[in-house]
């Protein structure tokens, strides 16, 4: 989508089904970007049209295609947005970090990661908000129901797939896709987990952030998703993306086994 390109939010997203027992709660769903400027204003407006309760905020590593800018232009007509930028690319890790402090300082009850590129449908937000009734971490899962993934090349799913039989091995979480990036945590998870100590910056901490909360006794679960490869910029996988994952779970392990996670 163009920066001149007008943000439109639709005003009645027809979920309504009646009285809600989480009616006054509130949720933040934490964007993280990074030269995402041709699809985060229908990310942005899919979100606002899912439910009521929901927010935004989008965590823009000075993207230098204007990423931040327009966002600053929807934030201006639009109080359910909010936008926070940093210096530079600093990593996945840090923002959603930078993110759950945001939400944990303005008490937020639902705390989503989601990723910007259209990847992750927001239509699935409204199951991850009734799951949570049930579980503290609800992980928007592709392998549950067989393997739902659109338009990925052969060797980047087979990556995918045994990269989490791997950390299941190694870990012990009983997570189908302990790496997926749409997930939502009760704020007091993130309460109770030393953010300070969180550590990895790529993919793996998407693993860590569940292996800290599980270890913290808390419940999670998995909503089946169909997830599409990224409808627009550039895939930010790379090479010491996945040696970091190889060896990080190894360490989560040992530090658990020594009571200093």
């Amino acid at each position: 989508m163009s920066s001149d390109t007008p943000f439109t939010c639709d005003s009645d997203p027809g979920t309504d089904t009646g009285p809600d027992p989480d009616a006054g709660h509130r949720g933040l769903v934490i964007l993280p970007t990074y030269n995402e400027i041709e699809s985060i204003a229908d990310i942005v407006s899919a979100v606002l049209a899912r439910d009521r309760r929901l927010s935004v905020l989008v965590v823009d590593d000075a993207s230098p295609d204007g990423t931040g800018a327009l966002v600053d232009s929807i934030a201006a007509t639009e109080p359910r947005v909010h936008a926070l930028h940093r210096e530079g690319k600093a990593g996945l890790g840090s923002a959603y970090v930078a993110g759950f402090r945001w939400a944990l300082e303005r008490d937020f009850d639902w705390i989503f990661e989601m990723d910007a590129d259209g990847s992750h449908d927001p239509r699935y937000l409204p199951d991850m908000i009734a799951a949570s009734a049930d579980f503290d971490v609800v992980v928007g899962s592709r392998y549950t129901a067989g393997v739902n993934v659109i338009n990925w090349p052969m060797s980047r799913l087979l990556l995918s797939y045994y990269a989490n039989k791997y950390a299941r091995f190694v870990t012990g979480l009983r997570l189908a896709d302990s790496t997926s990036g749409f997930k939502c945590f009760g704020r007091r998870v993130l309460e109770a987990i030393d953010l300070d100590a969180v550590e990895s910056t790529g993919y793996t901490f998407q693993i860590e952030m569940n292996f800290r909360a599980w270890k913290k006794g808390f419940t999670l679960g998995e909503v089946p998703i169909v997830f599409t490869d990224r409808v627009a910029g550039q895939s930010k996988m790379s090479g010491a993306i996945v040696r970091e994952a190889v060896w990080r779970v190894w360490a989560l392990r040992l530090r658990s086994l020594l009571g200093r996670l």
